[in-house]
């Protein structure tokens, strides 16, 4: 069994949502083998609500963000960046909501946003866990 297989199977990753398997393909290429997944979910940007829904895959190396088109429900590859090349990476918490925005600025400058919807509370400190676990290693 592969990285990515191991990876994806249910109940393995944390995640609001699973993983539909015409994203493997897209997964496979940017993922390098022995990344193991930290946190996958559905996310969407807030500057472009209309852009459709996106899957968001943080590796301990890589941010593996792809698109699927609202209309025709296309898959692109939105981001993918390794996690040294990101700056300036925030997130914020809006329990009210429940939701959690992230963002960061990639190696070309563009600064990204997504924002992760969750069904409670709980899960939003989950998700913020895991991401202060992986920026901030240690010091966390």
């Amino acid at each position: 069994m592969d990285v990515i297989s191991r990876t994806f199977l249910p109940g393995t990753v944390e995640s609001s949502a699973a993983i539909p398997s015409r994203h493997l393909p897209i997964v496979e290429r940017c993922v390098e083998a022995g990344d193991d997944a930290v946190l996958v979910t559905r996310c969407t940007r807030p500057e472009a609500p209309l852009a459709g829904e996106y899957l968001l895959l943080l590796t301990r190396r890589r941010l593996v963000v792809i698109q699927q088109t609202p209309v025709l429900h296309r898959l692109r590859l939105h981001l993918n960046a390794n996690l040294r090349h990101l700056s300036n990476v925030t997130w914020r918490p809006d329990l009210s909501r429940p939701a959690l925005e992230m963002a960061a600025t990639a190696v070309d400058g563009v600064r990204e946003r997504f924002r992760v919807r969750f069904a409670d509370t709980e899960s939003v400190w989950l998700f913020e866990s895991k991401l202060r676990e992986v920026f901030l290693g240690a010091a966390a």
